[in-house]
């Protein structure tokens, strides 16, 4: 019985780093390929947030002090 569960795990084992390997080499050639887009956009997001959230404290400043 204990040969049995030893042989499943080590063939679970082989499946995941078979499917790690995979994901990992899929992962590292779509980041080459899109790497600077996902970095400008987060970059681009965060400005408009920052812009979002300054236009706002303006309005709340006008409107209190006006």
């Amino acid at each position: 019985m204990d040969e049995s569960n030893a042989k499943r795990k080590q063939a679970h084992m082989a499946w995941m780093d078979r499917w790690r390997r995979k994901t990992t080499c899929h992962l590292r050639k779509w980041i080459s390929k899109h790497g600077h887009d996902v970095q400008r956009q987060i970059l681009n997001g965060m400005a408009f947030k920052l812009g979002s959230g300054a236009v706002s404290l303006l309005i709340l400043w006008a409107q209190s002090r006006f």
